[in-house]
């Protein structure tokens, strides 16, 4: 019997994953436990095995493509087995009217469709999505479609995912242009025998609210009425244009624009080979960037010195606008969620303390000679912050709505940068180890974090979190609290200043930290008495190894 395999839940704050890599295709043989695909969450990218034996039968969430947990990633089951219910989430003796992730559609044909003739609606492909916009059209009024065939590219809140027929037949009718938006729901495309009165078959269906202008309805009138022509005419304007563009969109593959998105090739300067003159993948082998546009900035250039010859005082700066859209990675959606919840939630507030690192430098320089020992400002800055939250537990807390938890353990969060955005690893009972131990695993898991290494269960856990710029020669910042944490330290660069001592001006290292409170748990003493003894734990470094 076929198993559905979803979109696995791999840490605490996923909510849609990324399959980075398919390691089995359709038709392998899989055994209880072969790893299936690589799958990229907002913390890290994670192998997932299968808990089936049997035969991979269909693969639902493509290479590069997201998904919300739960989204259906594949089906395992014996080979030949009938799946097409699963696949729609119907019984397989039913025809699936619409996506397996699409509810009932608000349309539902009358008595008066004609037999084999199927309305297709725009479907719902995630969970938070409400609208969807038709990136480009892979078949054309007229053609013939076959149940798997691609029939659209579409848009959704998360991702531009295929979209494939569940029908075969003729193309009769498009209800959304390319680069236009519609509901879930809407009417999207006819598919039934060719000849058909698609005009009857409409005017019996409930209308979905259309996207179209009143301009774009009348040229979809138009295509009705001669499907035959207007086919001609797309295939001819895709054929004759080396810049296949509809509606300021370029029709070309998602692999053909990931391609010249990293080479920085105008898409719309190449000529498609594809269907209907869709640019695809060995378009842009041996493309280079377009010689009309430095024809272009050159006669700009040309325009602009001879004005400047003739207006001499007046300075033209002359080139090409250029912007770049990159795709929201799966970490940085979850970041940008997680922190604004934060700031929008808890009451910040903010207090910040200057520090004398003079004798922490001459400790750290001393505890260096060491033999196998590394001891760092931050490691120094971690160890004083755990041993202060157990003299003011009141900073190492978890707002609820009807209670507050009060942790006696440390569990320090570090925050680290890496590629996509930031990662906060957690180093477990940090009051119970030394500076050196603290900076080894400091040092492993910023290393780890870096390459996708860290489990979740390394990342989770966090009851403080320390945020520290001042390698980046940043003197003071404030951070957002972490989430489920009640403060955050941030930690700037340690400064030569002039400082007054016993009436004396003299030089002095200085750092500053900030801290960054909620209000409903920590109040404004609280919060400063905890900055004091953290200061004299830096400022009397030897206070840290009793």
């Amino acid at each position: 019997m076929a198993e559905v395999v979803n979109m696995p839940r791999l840490s605490d704050t996923m909510e849609e994953g990324t399959v980075a890599k398919w390691l089995k295709k359709v038709g392998d043989t899989i055994e209880e436990g072969d790893i299936l695909a690589e799958i990229e969450t907002d913390k890290a990218t994670m192998e997932f095995e299968s808990f089936y034996s049997g035969t991979l039968l269909h693969i639902g969430i493509q290479e590069g493509e997201g998904a919300p947990v739960d989204s259906l990633l594949a089906i395992i089951g014996d080979k030949g087995e009938d799946i097409s219910g699963l696949i729609s989430g119907a019984p397989a003796a039913q025809a699936p009217s619409v996506s397996q992730e699409q509810p009932a559609a608000s349309f539902q044909p009358t008595p008066s469709v004609p037999e084999g003739v199927e309305i297709v609606t725009m479907p719902r492909l995630s969970d938070t999505m409400e609208e969807g916009t038709v990136a480009s059209w892979l078949k054309k009024i007229g053609d013939t479609v076959e149940e798997g065939d691609i029939l659209a590219e579409i848009e959704t809140d998360k991702a531009t995912m295929e979209f494939e027929s569940f029908y075969s037949g003729t193309l009769l009718y498009i209800g959304i242009q390319e680069g236009q938006s519609a509901p879930v729901d809407a009417v999207l495309a006819v598919i039934g025998p060719e000849g058909t009165d698609v005009q009857s078959v409409l005017s019996g269906a409930s209308a979905a609210p259309s996207a179209a202008s009143s301009a774009d309805a009348k040229t979809t009138e138009s295509q009705i009425a001669q499907p035959e022509q207007s086919a001609a005419a797309t295939a001819q304007a895709t054929s004759n244009a080396p810049n296949t563009v509809i509606d300021s969109r370029v029709f070309a593959s998602p692999l053909a624009k990931r391609i010249a998105q990293d080479k920085g090739i105008d898409l719309t300067q190449l000529k498609g080979s594809g269907e209907n003159g869709r640019i695809i993948r060995r378009d842009l082998e041996g493309a280079r960037p377009s010689s009309t546009q430095a024809a272009s900035a050159i006669s700009a250039t040309s325009v602009a010195e001879s004005a400047a010859s003739q207006a001499p005082s007046i300075a033209v700066a002359v080139g090409q606008e250029h912007a770049e859209l990159i795709k929201n990675s799966q970490m940085r959606k979850v970041i940008a969620k997680r922190l604004s919840e934060s700031k929008f939630s808890a009451p910040h507030y903010y207090l910040t303390i200057e520090v004398e690192m003079d004798e922490a430098k001459s400790a750290r320089a001393s505890m260096n000679e060491l033999p196998e020992t590394k001891v760092s400002f931050n490691d120094m800055v971690l160890k004083a912050c755990a041993m202060a939250l157990l003299k003011h537990k009141q900073v190492n807390t978890t707002w609820k709505d009807d209670h507050t938890i009060v942790n006696h353990h440390v569990h320090l969060g570090v925050a680290v940068a890496v590629e996509d955005g930031l990662v906060v690893p957690v180093i477990k009972h940090a009051n119970q180890l030394s500076l050196s131990n603290i900076g080894a695993q400091v040092k492993d898991m910023a290393g780890r974090a870096r390459t996708k290494k860290l489990t979740p269960a390394e990342m989770e856990g966090s009851t403080f979190t320390v945020s520290n710029l001042g390698m980046f020669g940043i003197d003071e910042f404030t951070s957002i609290i972490n989430q489920p944490n009640s403060a955050i330290l941030s930690v700037g660069s340690i400064v030569e200043k002039p400082v007054v001592r016993d009436s004396q001006i003299v030089i002095r290292s200085m750092m500053k930290l900030t801290l960054a409170c909620d209000h409903r748990t920590v109040d404004g003493a609280t919060g400063a008495q905890f900055l004091q003894t953290l200061k004299t734990y830096l400022e009397h470094p030897v206070t840290m190894l009793a």
